[in-house]
């Protein structure tokens, strides 16, 4: 077994040549990494895209209130040694907790809450909402969370299901279901906008998918009185027809009945002109003949029988006071 002995010299000629150059780098990129994480554990960077805000977050808790938190947009420098950033995203979440399995999770989500009899209403809920960006400090403080899917089916649904529970105490099955339905709905998501505003949170829709369920038994009256509402409008439809009928019947009627008046009015008014208007004749005929008007007609009619004449003298002549025709002998030619 042979034993190498180097002396210092030795060493010192061996980092003089090439081989030292390569000690050198080895040494300096060592450095370099060491530095490198050295910086990236003091600093680090990163991204809040379009439609996020982040907060940054002071790891040893000295923050004590949302006005302490800083609001992050676009690129942000930070040392994770000391605080965290946390995006949030502003866009409109939407969310549905139905009784069917194969809408949004593997169970049945549909909420449940009581009428003002204490019956039990079973609902599916369709909600969206969206987080003002200026209200995230707020939000973050509240809950201390960044998981929007753990508070939308926590924190979120029992705040639902609260809100429904205190406005379904004033309001009856019938109220529920039927014409009251919509104002129901309105207070409802008043309730549970009032819950979220002082962090931030916006309801933007909210309202049920289909129809509240009821027990059986209700299911049924709610059910035979539907039918009996509907049968009533039919009834009301039908009489409302048959009046329509008759006083159309009735109309037709009195409008001929007042044609034949108008026309029988008519008539006799025409007959009482005409009868008049030969009266007012008659008189003026009357009027007209005076004796001067007679002789007058008298010397007429002679003329007319002079122009008549053809110088024959008349076959009989009238006799006496007897008024006796006697012939008259004839000439001899």
């Amino acid at each position: 077994m042979t034993t190498t002995i180097f002396t210092n010299r030795d060493v010192r000629e061996s980092l003089g040549g090439n081989g030292g150059h390569t000690v050198r780098l080895a040494l300096i990129a060592a450095a370099a990494v060491m530095a490198m994480v050295i910086i990236t554990s003091i600093v680090r960077v990163t991204r809040i895209g379009a439609g996020y805000v982040g907060v940054e977050v002071n790891l040893a808790g000295s923050q004590r209130g949302a006005q302490e938190i800083p609001i992050r947009t676009g690129w942000v420098f930070y040392s994770p040694l000391k605080t965290q950033i946390i995006a949030f995203p502003t866009f409109v979440q939407t969310v549905k907790w139905t009784s069917d399995v194969n809408e949004g999770h593997p169970f049945n989500e549909e909420l449940v809450f009581n009428s003002k009899e204490g019956q039990e209403v079973r609902a599916d809920v369709s909600l969206s909402y969206a987080i003002d960006a200026v209200k995230v400090p707020d939000f973050y403080v509240k809950y201390r969370t960044d998981d929007l899917e753990r508070f939308t089916h926590g924190i979120l649904k029992d705040i639902v299901r609260n809100s429904l529970n205190e406005v379904a105490s004033t309001y009856t099955l019938e109220d529920i279901y039927g014409e009251n339905k919509a104002r129901f709905l309105r207070e409802a998501r008043a309730k549970v906008q009032e819950a979220l505003s002082p962090v931030g949170v916006q309801i933007q829709q909210f309202g049920f998918i289909g129809k509240p369920r009821f027990t059986a038994a209700i299911e049924q009256a709610i059910t035979q009185k539907t039918q009996a509402i509907t049968e009533a409008e039919r009834a009301r439809n039908q009489l409302a027809v048959t009046q329509a009928e008759m006083a159309k019947t009735v109309a037709e009627a009195e409008g001929e009945a007042r044609s034949q008046v108008e026309r029988a009015r008519g008539e006799a008014t025409s007959m009482i002109e005409r009868a008049h208007g030969e009266a007012e004749a008659n008189r003026l005929r009357q009027a007209s003949i005076t004796p001067q008007l007679l002789e007058w007609k008298r010397l007429e009619n002679q003329r007319a029988l002079v122009d008549k004449w053809n110088g024959d003298l008349p076959k009989t002549v009238l006799g006496g006071k007897e008024n006796l025709l006697m012939p008259l002998p004839t000439e001899q030619r």
